[in-house]
């Protein structure tokens, strides 16, 4: 059995083998073998080290790939390509660098065994205050909702339903006087808390008493209960004339209820039809947002980027970004 220090004596080594493989030759953690390192932590963080330097080469110009020609002519010119800016760069060299955190990505692989017998991983992550998501940068959101570059635009309410630790919500907030933002995890409703965000209750947020700019419903339609009652309550709490929606989906579509279902299948099916991303693209426009009374203004693809751990710096998905308006509108 490890005693207290054997356990220190492997934490050191494994932080003094991290330290090596930085010193070791340019462009590359080290010149010799994964395979030749016994120890399996340390055989991780060799991989991930070199998983880390080829993604720090990479403008990853396949995470935005589209084929627009797959597209109806009424659809093309609504979509928008981008590429991996500034922003995005940041938020991916924070991950690096977080993975490095040895000590505390060793901590976070021990409580996450233990609290996932008795909490959900979004309350594990908040408690932890781990898995940060990024949809999209400033820029790429500036260009969704039309704004020009350096124009001052500010509007009144904004909801983010399903809003995690809040730090995607911080990216639509700076243009708003009041961030609303709804949440079931008791853990993360605290995360948001802390940033000044006023959480509203599931069935607060839309019963009339106040009406959105934006409501943005960001990578929850895959896995709530109710997508399609979601979909119509927030096309009646939007703003008339005004109001918009930002919907984010991750596509292959595949949903999994965390919260309220026993199956963790939906009571709600979302029906989308297709194999590609592009025909899953246009199976949501067409059967799911204009039977709920929306037309789609713009959409892009977009990689959906979340911290990872110590053997994986960051996990991606791909993501349709739609910005929606009700119909009658």
């Amino acid at each position: 059995m490890f005693t207290i220090t054997d356990t220190l004596i492997c934490l050191i080594s494994a932080v003094a083998f991290v330290n090596l493989l930085r010193m070791a030759t340019p462009g590359q953690p080290g010149d010799w073998s994964g395979q030749q390192i016994r120890n399996p932590l340390m055989r991780n963080i060799y991989y991930r080290m070199i998983e880390d330097q080829r993604h720090r080469e990479d403008t990853h110009s396949y995470w935005y790939e589209f084929d627009v020609s797959a597209l109806p002519e009424d659809l093309r010119e609504k979509f928008i390509g981008f590429h991996q800016d500034l922003e995005t760069t940041q938020f991916l060299e924070s991950c690096y660098e977080k993975a490095d955190w040895i000590f505390t990505q060793l901590r976070h692989s021990l409580l996450r065994y233990i609290l996932s017998w008795f909490m959900t991983s979004t309350s594990i992550n908040g408690w932890l205050k781990r898995g940060s998501m990024f949809i999209f940068s400033r820029s790429q959101l500036d260009a969704l909702l039309d704004i020009p570059t350096g124009w001052h635009w500010q509007a009144e309410n904004m909801l983010d339903l399903g809003a995690g630790d809040g730090m995607v919500t911080s990216q639509l907030a700076r243009y708003f006087d009041n961030v609303y933002a709804t949440e079931i995890s008791e853990i993360m409703v605290k995360r948001l808390q802390e940033r000044g965000y006023r959480v509203l209750g599931i069935s607060e947020w839309s019963d009339g008493t106040r009406v959105y700019d934006i409501i943005s419903c960001l990578n929850l339609l895959d896995r709530c209960d109710r997508p399609i009652s979601i979909l119509h309550s927030i096309r009646q709490s939007l703003r008339r004339g005004s109001g918009r929606a930002i919907v984010a989906v991750v596509l292959p579509f595949k949903p999994y209820v965390e919260f309220g279902s026993t199956d963790h299948q939906p009571t709600e099916c979302l029906h989308i039809e297709g194999k590609t991303f592009e025909e899953q693209t246009v199976s949501l426009i067409r059967h799911v947002f204009t039977p709920a009374g929306f037309t789609v203004e713009k959409f892009s693809k977009l990689p959906y980027l979340c911290e990872g751990d110590i053997n994986k710096s960051f996990f991606v998905l791909y993501d349709a970004v739609f910005v929606l308006r009700p119909t009658d509108v």
